[in-house]
């Protein structure tokens, strides 16, 4: 099977944005029964107008800076944070003097009934039928002291 990639960013994001939103464009790098993955990018003074959704959801900021609401509570966001966007919660995202680029993680339900089982540890035998998953045990192997597995020549952030 081959490596699937899609791009996305600049240049392959929707022009118009999500419903209720000025200044902010964006694009679904994936949608499927168990949730969406959306980049979008906010210019200097955009807004996401304050909506309600059934799922759970997560605001990771990636680039610049800006506001989210939650309720009643308004709160300055920057990169490397990360916003809960509880289900059934209006949430609204905006921006006034930078720009700001994030990721909606959108998961399907208000939490995760749908992958309790998963999480759990349950799983399906080689006869199909559900069946407790035994802990396993084991380690990590001990990496060589003061040598690292990270390649400078590959691009990879230090």
């Amino acid at each position: 099977m081959p490596i699937e990639i899609r791009p996305f960013g600049v240049g392959h994001r929707r022009p118009d944005g999500p419903p209720g939103s000025t200044g902010v464009t964006g694009q679904i790098v994936h949608s499927d029964g168990r949730g969406t993955i959306a980049e979008v990018a906010f210019v200097r003074g955009a807004v996401m107008e304050p909506h309600v959704s059934p799922n759970t959801s997560w605001l990771l900021v990636i680039e610049g800076g800006g506001w989210t609401g939650v309720g009643d509570e308004r709160a300055r966001i920057a990169a490397g944070e990360a916003v809960l966007w509880p289900a059934d919660v209006p949430h609204a995202a905006w921006t006034e003097h930078s720009e700001m680029r994030a990721f909606v993680i959108d998961f399907a339900g208000a939490d995760d009934a749908a992958a309790r089982g998963l999480l759990e540890g349950r799983a399906m035998d080689v006869s199909g039928h559900p069946g407790e998953v035994e802990r396993g045990v084991g380690a990590l192997r001990p990496g060589d002291a003061g040598t690292s597995r990270r390649d400078p020549d590959a691009g990879e952030p230090a």
